[in-house]
């Protein structure tokens, strides 16, 4: 067996590559955001911190829980959140808080963590179903 084809076994949510990429973005935001001004602090730092937090957080939740319709819906809150977390980066750097090529690192990060997040609903919706 290749090492392609070898299956990693998935014994907790923090195996999932898709959580682990989603705790580095929210790590990332973080240490970003800590850049922006002062009077931010309640504003947009606020919310892009906790729309990031949401997307490893959602992951997780919906793992523990016991239903695959829970764990789908959970992961689609993952993707909302990202959606946020995309538009509120957009807004950091139209206003000056972030560089493009910082935006452009960051939000790159973002699509393929939504591409892994779409991905993941499919395949689990697509085992249901068989």
């Amino acid at each position: 067996m290749s090492a392609r084809q070898k299956q990693v076994e998935i014994k907790s949510y923090r195996d999932l590559i898709v959580w682990q990429k989603s705790m580095s973005l929210v790590t990332q935001i973080y240490k970003i955001t800590k850049l922006f001004p002062r009077d931010e602090t309640y504003g947009l730092v606020v919310q892009i911190r906790r729309s990031s937090v949401s997307i490893p957080s959602n992951i997780a939740e919906g793992y523990g829980r016991n239903s695959t319709d829970d764990y789908i819906r959970f992961l689609r809150f993952a993707v909302s959140s990202l959606y946020e977390v995309q538009t509120q980066l957009e807004i950091s750097m139209n206003i000056g808080y972030i560089s493009k090529n910082d935006f452009e690192k960051l939000f790159a990060g973002s699509k393929e963590i939504e591409r892994m997040l779409n991905s993941l609903v499919s395949k689990i919706i697509e085992t249901k179903q068989k």
